[in-house]
């Protein structure tokens, strides 16, 4: 997602324009944002009530009992964020339909997720990504590295862009501070996640889906309906024009030649196809196959015909993303040629406050202009709710991450309920990281930030997926090479990253003087070269050193999944559950909790009642369940051939659109 991000001093300069005005002050938008919310809320009460929220399975994962339709409308959702709606409609505003692609490459991905990576997921009895990595290789090295590595993508990407695009859409349409604003938000998203756990975040995931999904085909309607059909719409946007453009060269403001085509030429094109298939597939592997927000929500399944069920819902979702955002994007230019797609600097400065350019309104300007009062008021909530689902998500599993990888090696000899308050002690941490983040995404002028979400993603993500890959399809790969792999590839990725923030990327017309060598090759082409550099330094060093015995490696790789032999775990694990150490103290007469406490307690998860002592068999038959993969045959052939008509899809819109 190239160049187009812009906007970010946009909302310092609204007042200074006169243009703050509130766009939602009638009773009927109002009215309808209160119930969404209260609506919100009570799904997420009901779901905290009815699951078994005191316990690290039950928190973290669900208590292992969602359905394929909540998880496949919840990986959606983690997945759209309002950075979607702000992002790639500006970016389509800009550029047209390529950027769709992004989002379809994932119908295949999401296959490759459900049929390939789950199952070894689930027959190793993980529950977070680096817990896999340690059991797959032994030592703390890696496990480590990749923990700290997620918390700081999701705090420097996910959550920085999502609160920024949440803030331009509160911004322009209540006038509301930035700060206000986002606290508000991140108020509202915390008490949930902090109470409920996964399960209320799943549910109120599948409510927002549905939300959003709803909102975003009224507006289309309203979009095409604006413009006069798919023909006239292809034919307009070609004329989109600004009418000032000073002294600018045509090329920076006359849309695309291949602006209805995804797959565009290999040297001269804004998003290349050779980057388009493999690069993005690589960056996509790691979030779709190897990211604990999106594992999480399939590792939480009754069974792997329901996470393979819920994988493909979430891939026919994603086809939605070109019809509900790229093509209303583009209409946007359409109808705001001189705002929308401005380029001379001091008008840019005038409508948006950027003077690189205002692409990044395209969708909310749609919604505030087209939509009639009590539909904007439910199209503010949809952007509320991609906002808060996907905060929800990155704050429950970087609090899973915090507390499963890094807490543990801390405190060894923590209890359960040591954990469960560790976990959401953590949220709020997180949050005031996240709040302190704003003026950085502010300040950072023409929307660099914005900007390098992809970027940033294809400069670290790449050794990742090539350590998971290797990790469950080759069984020679050892500790020494994926760690050595993960450490070479990230300076690699991280010298390329700050050259360019050291030189800033530039636009149209004032380009970046960045030096060819270095900042010259797309990042999806980096993408590629990376991942084959770190397949090779993998495979390399691990055919150097000694191999890890088969017995250490049952069921945690491709070719010794099958087997039922007790595997030998490398090194033990670091967090022994203290039942034993707890069933000491049982003779002291328990003091009864004061009202308060209970209530608080209750709240939050932490209810006194001790989950009943299992015997050693009891223990057992839990852990087989938890680790089983087994099939009803019906079931595994029904999804099997609704994963195939899922690529014929794929491949017929790419051939369709391509």
């Amino acid at each position: 997602m190239s160049q187009d991000y812009f906007g970010f001093s946009l909302l310092r300069n609204y007042a200074r324009n006169g243009t703050a005005t509130v766009a939602v002050n009638n009773p009927a938008d109002i009215s309808v944002i209160v119930i969404y919310f209260l609506v919100v809320l009570a799904v997420g009460v009901w779901a905290m009530i009815r699951t078994n929220r005191s316990t690290v399975g039950g928190f973290f994962l669900a208590g292992r009992s969602m359905v394929w339709w909540p998880i496949g409308a919840s990986l959606f959702a983690s997945n759209i964020g309002s950075g979607h709606f702000v992002g790639i409609a500006g970016t389509a505003a800009a550029g047209g339909i390529a950027i769709g692609g992004f989002e379809w490459n994932a119908l295949i991905v999401v296959v490759i997720l459900g049929w390939l990576f789950v199952p070894i997921y689930i027959k190793a009895g993980v529950v977070t990504m680096p817990e896999y990595l340690k059991k797959r290789f032994g030592g703390q090295r890696i496990r480590i590295y990749l923990s700290v590595l997620s918390l700081f993508l999701y705090v420097f990407t996910k959550i920085s862009a999502d609160m920024f695009s949440g803030a331009i859409f509160i911004n322009l349409a209540l006038g509301l501070n930035i700060y206000l604003a986002v606290i508000m938000l991140l108020a509202i998203t915390a008490l949930y996640t902090v109470t409920g756990g996964l399960a209320a975040v799943i549910y109120t995931d599948t409510l927002q889906t549905i939300i959003m999904v709803v909102g975003s085909f009224i507006l289309m309607g309203f979009a095409f309906n604006e413009v006069g059909g798919y023909e006239s719409f292809q034919q307009r946007y070609m004329e989109a024009i600004p009418s000032i453009t000073a002294n600018v060269s045509a090329s920076c403001y006359e849309p695309r030649a291949d602006s209805f085509h995804i797959f565009r030429n290999a040297i001269t094109g804004d998003l290349p196809w050779p980057g388009l298939v493999f690069g993005l597939t690589i960056q996509a592997t790691w979030y779709w196959c190897t990211d604990q927000v999106i594992v999480q929500r399939c590792l939480s399944a009754k069974n792997l015909s329901h996470v393979k069920a819920g994988c493909i819902l979430c891939g026919y979702l994603k086809l939605l993303p070109m019809f509900l955002m790229v093509f209303p994007g583009m209409i946007s230019r359409i109808l705001y040629p001189d705002v929308v797609a401005c380029v001379d600097p001091v008008e840019c400065e005038k409508y948006c406050g950027a003077s690189v350019g205002c692409t990044n309104i395209a969708y909310p300007k749609l919604v505030l202009d087209l939509m009639p009062n009590g539909l904007r008021g439910l199209m503010l909530s949809v952007m509320m709710a991609s906002l808060m689902s996907s905060l929800t998500s990155i704050f429950n599993s970087a609090s899973t991450l915090f507390t499963m990888d890094i807490y543990t090696k801390i405190r060894r000899t923590a209890n359960e309920r040591e954990l469960m308050i560790a976990g959401r002690l953590f949220i709020l941490a997180l949050i005031g990281v996240s709040i302190a983040w704003i003026p950085v995404v502010q300040s950072a002028q023409s929307g660099q930030l914005f900007d390098y979400i992809q970027s940033i993603t294809s400069y670290l993500s790449p050794p990742v997926a090539a350590v998971f890959m290797l990790a469950i399809f080759c069984k020679r790969v050892n500790e020494s090479g994926a760690f050595y792999g993960l450490v070479i590839g990230l300076l690699i990725g991280l010298s390329r990253m700050i050259s360019e923030f050291a030189f800033g990327t530039g636009s149209c017309n004032n380009p970046s003087n960045c030096p060819t060598i270095i900042c010259g090759v797309h990042y999806l082409y980096f993408a590629i070269i990376l991942f084959v550099i770190s397949c090779i330094i993998i495979l390399g060093v691990s055919l150097m050193t000694k191999p890890i015995d088969d017995k250490h490696l049952y069921r945690l790789c491709w070719s010794l999944r099958n087997r039922t032999e007790e595997r030998v775990d490398i090194e033990q694990d670091d967090w022994i559950d203290n039942q034993e150490s707890n069933s000491m103290d049982i003779d002291e007469p328990q003091e009864e909790p004061g009202f308060c406490k209970k209530a608080v307690m209750g709240f939050c998860g932490l209810e006194q009642e001790r989950a009943p002592q299992l015997s050693a068999e009891e223990q057992a038959e839990l852990q087989r369940k938890l680790t089983d993969t087994t099939e009803v045959p019906l079931w595994r052939n029904i999804v099997n051939a609704n994963a195939l008509i899922l690529l014929c899809v794929a491949v017929f819109f790419h051939g369709f659109f391509g």
